[in-house]
C-alpha cells in the first residue's frame, strides 16, 4: 500500500475533515478524496462518514487507524535509520516550540553535539500540536514545549519553569496596567491568573498571540507586556525594556515530551542534557529577578501555592 494513503488517512483523523487535511498536506481537497477512495477500494471497506459537523470514522476506520499509525512509524523509522550517514551509529530527532528555540533548544542542541559525537542530530520546530503529531508518527523522538496535550505513548516531564514578568519600555511603569499595556495570550491558565491579579482590567487595545515574537512590537511602540524573564534578558541588559518590580510574577512551565518507542539510551542522554541546560537558565533567571527586587515575592508566593495556602492562585501551577 502507498504510504501517502496512510498518511492522508491519519491527517483526516487528526484534523477532523478532508478540507483541513488538504491544507496540512498542501494538496487539493479532491486529491485527498481520491486517496481515500483508493484506500477504501484496497481495503474493501468504507473508512469515513461525512456529516455536517465534520468527518467521522466508521468501525472499519477505527480499526484501521491502529494499523495506519504502526505502518507510518515503521516506515519513518526505516527511512531515518537507512538515511543515517555511515559515519554515525544512530539518529536522534529533537523538536522545539518556536519561542523556545533561541534561548533553550539551541543551547540544548549544541550540548548534544558535544555529548553525542556518534549520533546524527536533527531539529524540528513547530507549535505543540504539530510536534505531538510528529512524535506519534515517529518523526520526533523528544521535544520541548509549553502546554502539551497528554497522549497515549508519550511521556511528559516539567523540565523548568519560566517566569512571566511584566516589562515596559518605561523605567517608571507601575503595576497598574495603563492604556499602553498589551495583553499577550500565553494560554488559558495565564489568562485566568491575570484576571485574578488584575480584576479591574477589561481589555487592551491590542492583543497579541505571537508569544515571544511580540517583544519587538512592544519595544518599537513603547508598550508594556508580560514575557518570560529569560527571553528578554538581553533587552533588560541594554535598557530597551525594564522589569516592573511590584508586578506579580506568574510561573509558566516548560515540558519535555518524548515517545515511549524512542531509543531509551538516546532519550535518557538527551533528557539529562536538557536538565543541565534548564538548570543553568533557571539560575540566570532567578538572578535577574533578584536584581530587580522580584525574586523574593515570587519565591514566597510560589511556596504558598505549592503548600496550598494560596488557593486563589493555585490555578497558575496546578492547571498544567
Amino acid at each position: 500500500m502507498d504510504i501517502a494513503l496512510a498518511r492522508t488517512f491519519l491527517e483526516i483523523v487528526t484534523s477532523g475533515s478532508f478540507f483541513n487535511a488538504a491544507k496540512r498536506l498542501n494538496v487539493t481537497q479532491s486529491t485527498v478524496s481520491v486517496r481515500v477512495k483508493r484506500l477504501e477500494e484496497e481495503l474493501g471497506r468504507t473508512l469515513f462518514l461525512r456529516t455536517k459537523s465534520g468527518t467521522q470514522l466508521t468501525p472499519a476506520g477505527e480499526q484501521f487507524e491502529r494499523f495506519a499509525r504502526s505502518m507510518l512509524k515503521v516506515w519513518e523509522e526505516a527511512k531515518y535509520q537507512v538515511g543515517v550517514p555511515d559515519t554515525f551509529e544512530s539518529a536522534l530527532i529533537i523538536g522545539s516550540q518556536y519561542s523556545l528555540w533561541p534561548k533553550l533548544s539551541l543551547r540544548w542542541l549544541r550540548l548534544l553535539e558535544r555529548l553525542m559525537p556518534d549520533v546524527a542530530l536533527r531539529a524540528e520546530m513547530g507549535m505543540p500540536d504539530r510536534l505531538l503529531r510528529m512524535m506519534l508518527d515517529g518523526l520526533v523522538d523528544i521535544a520541548v514545549m509549553y502546554t502539551p496535550q497528554l497522549r497515549p505513548g508519550l511521556n511528559v516531564e516539567v523540565i523548568m519553569e519560566d517566569s512571566l514578568v511584566l516589562a515596559s519600555t518605561s523605567p517608571d511603569y507601575s503595576a497598574h496596567l495603563k492604556q499602553d499595556y498589551i495583553f499577550i495570550d500565553w494560554g488559558p491558565e495565564f489568562a485566568q491568573a491575570h484576571k485574578t491579579h488584575f480584576p479591574d482590567f477589561r481589555a487592551s487595545h491590542v492583543t497579541l498571540s505571537l508569544g515571544t515574537l511580540s517583544a519587538r512590537y512592544v519595544i518599537e511602540h513603547n508598550r508594556a507586556a508580560y514575557f518570560p524573564a529569560r527571553f528578554i534578558e538581553d533587552e533588560i541588559a541594554d535598557g530597551s525594556l525594564h522589569l516592573v518590580p511590584d508586578a506579580p510574577v506568574f510561573p509558566f512551565p516548560i515540558y519535555a515530551v518524548w515517545s515511549s518507542e524512542a531509543d531509551t539510551q538516546l532519550v535518557t542522554t538527551a533528557l539529562d542534557a536538557l536538565r543541565r541546560i534548564s538548570g543553568r537558565i533557571e539560575d540566570d533567571q532567578m538572578e535577574m529577578l533578584e536584581e530587580a527586587g522580584m525574586e523574593r515575592q515570587f519565591a514566597s508566593r510560589l511556596v504558598d501555592i505549592i503548600e496550598g495556602t494560596d488557593t486563589e492562585n493555585s490555578i497558575i501551577v496546578d492547571s498544567e
